[in-house]
């Protein structure tokens, strides 16, 4: 779960209006979601980003307690991002999910 921080956070060179739009292009393009799909998920999945990054900056959590608060915050989020895309397209976004975050685990290997 802290992949998927990262994978939102990556945006984090730009200001929050660019990340928010660079998200959704990206949800369109790879998951063919509609504008008003890709707009909710974006917003829902922003509304959890000063949690995520909380848990991620305290330092006094192991990576074990950061994962399993991770999860919780992820699985509120899916809550609500579920009846947004409807059964089919929410497993279709989360297959995606673990695929980015696989990947950003790949490039971050590189670079620790």
């Amino acid at each position: 779960m802290l992949i998927l921080f990262s994978a939102f956070n990556g945006f984090a060179q730009t200001d929050p209006a660019s990340r928010q739009a660079a998200m959704k292009q990206k949800l369109i393009t790879e998951l063919k979601l509609s504008d008003v799909q890709a707009d909710s998920v974006v917003a829902i999945n922003m509304d959890f980003m000063p949690q995520r990054r909380e848990i991620f900056q305290d330092q006094s959590l192991s990576q074990d307690d950061k994962k399993a608060k991770m999860k919780v915050i992820s699985d509120q989020a899916d809550k609500r991002i579920k009846p947004v895309l409807g059964d089919s397209l929410f497993k279709q976004y989360q297959d995606w999910r673990v695929k980015n975050m696989q990947q950003m685990r790949s490039g971050k290997q590189g670079n620790n």
